[in-house]
């Protein structure tokens, strides 16, 4: 959304859904059963709302997914696991603002 706002205090044209998916899976496992490896992935669906008449006028999906190392100490996984979830959430919106930006300029100016 601070991405989107140009500072304008007009009522928005188009209003912007977000459903988030979060995932966490383990794998690289050791003898012992313990993960060594962990795979984020952050999925976001994402709706462009004609906010005069309701219509959806853009449905897509961004994705991307971050690799994190798992070690000895619990809070150095949660910091990487945290880290990650940033960079996947910024990723993901430089992904949707290219797709909207695609879709505005597509539309006859007005």
């Amino acid at each position: 959304m601070q991405r989107l706002s140009a500072g304008e205090k007009a009522e928005p044209r188009f209003r912007l859904e977000v459903e988030l998916d979060d995932q966490i899976t383990g794998f690289g496992i050791r003898r012992d059963a313990g993960i060594t490896r962990e795979r984020r992935t952050l999925r976001a669906r994402y709706r462009l709302v004609d906010g005069s008449t309701g219509a959806v006028v853009l449905d897509a999906t961004a994705a991307s997914d971050a690799g994190i190392d798992v070690v000895s100490s619990e809070y150095a996984t949660v910091a990487a696991e945290n880290t990650a979830l940033e960079n996947l959430s910024s990723t993901l919106a430089d992904q949707i603002i290219a797709h909207v930006a695609q879709y505005a300029r597509s539309q006859p100016a007005q």
